[in-house]
Formats: C-alpha cells, sequence, structure tokens
C-alpha cells in the first residue's frame, strides 16, 4: 500500500467469554496486525459475564490504551447479543470480529475489510471453499457441513459456511437489520447473514486457512438449538 492510498477505520470486535489465556495472545496479534493496514482502528473487548479473570484483564488494558475499550456485562447475555451491542457501541464504519481464539489466520483480515471497502455490504471467511485450508476433526468437518447444507436449502442461502467467526460488514448496514436478528448466541451469525440476503446485501465470502482451536464453548445442546433455530427462522421467513 503506497502512502497515497487511503487507509481504512475500523472496529474490530473480539467477543470473549472466560477466554482469558486466548485474550493474552489474540490482543497484541490484534493490534499489530490493525496498525499495519488501518488509519484509525478500536478493539472492543466484548466480555460476557466472564469470571476467570477476563473481566479484569479487558479492564485495566481499556485503562492503558485509547484504542482498546471493554464492553461488560454482569449477568451473561450470549455472543449474538455481544456483538449487536457493540455494532452499537462502534465507532467507525467497517465493523469487523473474529474469536479469541485466532482459528482463522490473521492474515486474512486485509483481504476481509478490503471487501466492505470495495463495495460489500457483508464478507465472511468461508471453511468450505475449494481454496480453504482447514484443520479439524472429521466430526466436526461432518456436522459443519450438514448444518450450512441446511441452512442453505431451507433458508435459501447462497453462501456455504455462514458460521465462521471472521466477518466483516458495513456498519450501518448491519445496524439496519438488528432488529429483525433475534438470536442472541451460535445462530446469530446465520441469522445475520441470511436476513442481510432477504434485504439485498452484497455478500462475499473469502477462503480462509483455519486451524480447530483447543477448546471451543460450543456445547452439544447447543448444536441442537441451532438446528431448532434454522426451522424457527424459515417459519418467520414464509410468514407462518
Amino acid at each position: 500500500m503506497t502512502s497515497e492510498e487511503k487507509k481504512p477505520n475500523v472496529s474490530l470486535v473480539i467477543p470473549v467469554y472466560n477466554d482469558h489465556e486466548a485474550l493474552l495472545k489474540a490482543l497484541p496479534i490484534s493490534l499489530n496486525a490493525l496498525a499495519a493496514i488501518c488509519d484509525k482502528y478500536e478493539i472492543i473487548i466484548a466480555e460476557d459475564a466472564s469470571t476467570d479473570g477476563s473481566q479484569e484483564y479487558a479492564a485495566r488494558l481499556a485503562n492503558e490504551n485509547p484504542c482498546i475499550r471493554h464492553l461488560h456485562r454482569d449477568e451473561r447475555g450470549g455472543r449474538g447479543s455481544a456483538l449487536a451491542i457493540a455494532a452499537e457501541w462502534a465507532l467507525y464504519d467497517i465493523y469487523v470480529y473474529f474469536d479469541v481464539d485466532l482459528a482463522t489466520d490473521i492474515s486474512h483480515l486485509k483481504t476481509l475489510i478490503s471487501a466492505i471497502e470495495n463495495g460489500y455490504d457483508m464478507a465472511t471467511g468461508s471453511r468450505l471453499l475449494p481454496a480453504s485450508i482447514i484443520t479439524r476433526s472429521g466430526e466436526r468437518e461432518m456436522k459443519s457441513r450438514g448444518y450450512n447444507y441446511l441452512v442453505r436449502t431451507l433458508l435459501r442461502s447462497k453462501l456455504y459456511d455462514h458460521q465462521c467467526g471472521f466477518k466483516a460488514f458495513n456498519r450501518q448496514k448491519l445496524c439496519d437489520i438488528l432488529l429483525k436478528v433475534q438470536d442472541t448466541h451460535w445462530f446469530w451469525d446465520t441469522e445475520v447473514l441470511v436476513l442481510g440476503q432477504q434485504a439485498g446485501y452484497n455478500v462475499c465470502e473469502i477462503p480462509v486457512r483455519w486451524n480447530e482451536g483447543k477448546g471451543t464453548t460450543v456445547k452439544q445442546s447447543d448444536v441442537f438449538a441451532m438446528g431448532g433455530s434454522i426451522l424457527k427462522l424459515w417459519w418467520r421467513m414464509h410468514g407462518l
């Protein structure tokens, strides 16, 4: 990028729930990545009633670094709810979020942001495109492909991967549809992308390098709940 080219202004959100160790690693990497490609930027730590030290660590960093903001809730409201509140909180027009475990290679951040700069309303990393390079267990792979097949079939989405935690938005366009988004937890990502397509938004997927993290806060009960959420959204979309 030459000195004459305008750099973007970006609000990056990292949702956190009892992720202290992952946050210790993710924050310096995220700050360095943003500093390299942005003019103005902020990191919002959307911390959702953590009890493992994440709250205190985020609060301290927010006091020390003006580029870091701490969004805390005393009672857990869900990952999607935290991301929605952060969208209203954000200062800049390009809104980005990714998972604190950095499962998606941070090198894709510039491409993700550039998609919004170039006119897309939504951009999402995709683990299911031919050019993507992923490492994860066969069980999770099967569940992911089955889930995304249902979303494509029942909800008429044109996307291949709805749940990759690596997304960017035109912030105003995102806020315009948030009143229609009902889920507050893991299905939030899918609902936002499906409703965005229904509203006529320009959405793109980018292939990514992705490695399965050591742990996940997605429980088996969450998987079943997301299946039910697909059916509920189908009923809503058909006015039933």
